[in-house]
């Protein structure tokens, strides 16, 4: 083989290893999150691993975590989690998992979840959410 060849080779098979991970990266998961009449957008794009994603702040209470993995497809999915920001740390009052969400299809609306609302007694706060696919890239 000559160089010509083995460097077309490969470049024709970096291409086939990186399509799944750029179709993946044009994809991503927006949850429209609610809190003390304030809403915001919190994105996810594909990851790996679950493990290295942080939960975010909403609010001076809640804590919110959005994982959007496509493999391996044993544990593919999107899972969202919320905590509530104890003095003594973190606690889990809700987890939520779904598989992945196809493309955008029919009446817009409130996405894949529906309209959630989650509740913490101590303080009688309530979160509410939804969440939707955006963009036409895989998985």
């Amino acid at each position: 083989m000559n160089t010509a060849s083995i460097a077309l080779g490969l470049f024709w098979m970096a291409a086939g290893l990186g399509a799944p991970a750029l179709a993946a990266a044009e994809s991503r998961i927006d949850c429209h999150v609610s809190y003390g009449g304030e809403t915001r957008v919190h994105s996810a794009t594909h990851v790996d691993s679950p493990y290295g994603v942080e939960a975010v702040a909403v609010g001076s209470y809640f804590l919110f975590k959005l994982v959007f993995q496509a493999r391996p497809a044993d544990v593919a999915g999107v899972r969202i989690y919320t905590y509530v920001d104890r003095e003594y740390g973190p606690v889990p009052i809700h987890q939520a998992s779904y598989p992945l969400p196809r493309r955008r299809q029919g009446a817009p609306g409130y996405g894949f979840t529906g309209l959630q609302r989650v509740y913490e007694p101590v303080r009688d706060s309530e979160l509410e959410y939804w969440c939707e696919r955006v963009g036409e890239g895989r998985p």
